[in-house]
């Protein structure tokens, strides 16, 4: 099995929102419209396996010091696989390059992340454009089981 990473195009949107659909409806990953995807299209990082797009995440930079990986997707069928992991190392190592310092996530699969590297925090340490960014859209708003996590690079 070929596995490739590549940053994103505007052609990936709609094989984007496709893949993303059913974790959306289900209040895993936060609904972004096809127009927000487009302005943060830069952020993506695409999975393909023999040309099929298989996963995706978004490295999305909140400030000069700190971004966020989010929007972390993987088909059901190649997960286990490391394959997450190999994609948010890569998020990771583009972080570094841009010289950011810390590297946040919001999530349910704490575990997943703290092999990364990244420890809880306090929710209440949240950057507050990020709650009224993204978080109010949320269909668990206020009332909210995920994990803040953080990693510094």
């Amino acid at each position: 099995m070929k596995i490739e990473y590549k940053k994103a195009k505007l052609r990936d949107i709609q094989n984007m929102q496709e893949l993303v659909e059913p974790e959306v409806e289900s209040g895993v990953i936060l609904m972004r419209t096809s127009d927000e995807i487009a302005t943060n299209i830069r952020s993506y990082t695409l999975v393909f396996s023999e040309n099929e797009l298989i996963g995706f995440c978004a490295l999305h930079i909140h400030t000069a010091s700190l971004a966020e990986i989010r929007s972390l997707i993987i088909k059901e069928k190649y997960r286990g696989q490391k394959i997450g992991e190999n994609l948010v190392n890569k998020c990771l190592e583009e972080a570094d390059i841009l010289g950011l310092q810390k590297i946040l996530s919001l999530t349910y699969k704490q575990s997943f992340f703290e092999r990364l590297g990244f420890v809880e925090i306090p929710k209440e340490s949240l950057p507050e454009h990020k709650i009224w960014a993204d978080c109010i859209k949320c269909k668990h708003f206020p009332v909210c089981n995920e994990i803040a996590l953080i990693k510094n690079l």
